[in-house]
């Protein structure tokens, strides 16, 4: 069930929060911040779509209570990992090729286009929540997916916070647990999330929120996940070259063999 006016309402507070989030960036001269904020966009446009349908069911309190887990332990995860650190490289690129201006260009090309991508992404939220269907077994599906999902995000996030507190690794390759197993198992934890919010959506009717996990996955492999992360790690880790070759980049399988010697 496809509610206008709770979707533009989702909208317009999440231009809001990403305007008050410019205003911070501006006398910081950083706008690393808006990683914090990124899940916390999803919270409050599903509590939105809570409050303006009328008469929410079961499913409907079952996907905030979802999304709240997920939306306050990442961005907590992110404010901890990123304190202290200064303004990411990611953003500082950014910065370097916007400059002169970018104080005003970041407005639109961070802080605006993130809120639009989540507001897009917001679809099986809407879905699943304004739909009056009850529970159904694809429901308890979604909810082992998302439950596999949420904790190979977590223990991935957890192994590598253990990898880089201890000074023996500074400069090496985690290439163990999870990771040995993917290269991003933090990335794939999160898209398997939305094809589990998807799952919640189509139990509801809501079959045409498929463009949120497609364009999820395709964000994470292509654009500002796996991609850009991986754009000159190689240059900082000599190590890594080797982990691609040897492990895949989101969906977890058996590492490859290292090569040999002998081989050309």
């Amino acid at each position: 069930m496809f509610e206008v006016i709770p979707y533009a309402a989702g909208l317009g507070l999440a231009l809001v929060m990403a305007l008050i989030a410019w205003l911070v960036s501006l006398p910081r001269r950083d706008v690393s911040h808006v990683d914090s904020l990124w899940s916390l966009f999803f919270l409050a446009m599903a509590l939105v779509y809570l409050a303006l349908v009328s008469e929410p069911v079961a499913r409907a309190y079952l996907v905030v209570a979802l999304v709240a887990v997920w939306a306050v332990r990442l961005s907590a995860h992110i404010t901890w990992r990123n304190w202290g650190h200064g303004e990411d490289r990611r953003y500082q690129a950014i910065r370097r090729h916007n400059d002169p201006g970018f104080a005003w260009k970041s407005l639109y090309l961070v802080f605006g286009l993130q809120a639009v991508l989540a507001w897009i992404i917001s679809l099986p939220l809407l879905g699943s929540i304004a739909s009056p269907r009850p529970l159904g077994w694809l429901d308890l599906a979604a909810v082992i997916l998302w439950a596999a999902g949420f904790a190979f995000q977590v223990i991935g996030d957890r192994q590598l916070a253990r990898f880089k507190a201890r000074p023996e690794n500074q400069g090496r390759v985690m290439d163990q647990g999870l990771w040995r197993y993917t290269r991003h198992p933090n990335y794939f934890g999160e898209a398997v999330i939305w094809w589990a919010l998807y799952l919640l959506a189509l139990s509801a009717g809501a079959w045409w929120a498929i463009l949120s996990p497609v364009l999820m996955t395709f964000l994470l492999l292509r654009v500002s996940g796996v991609a850009l992360l991986e754009r000159d790690i190689a240059e900082r880790r000599p190590g890594y070259r080797d982990y691609i070759r040897r492990t895949n980049a989101l969906f977890p399988g058996p590492p490859r063999a290292r090569p040999s010697p002998q081989d050309p």
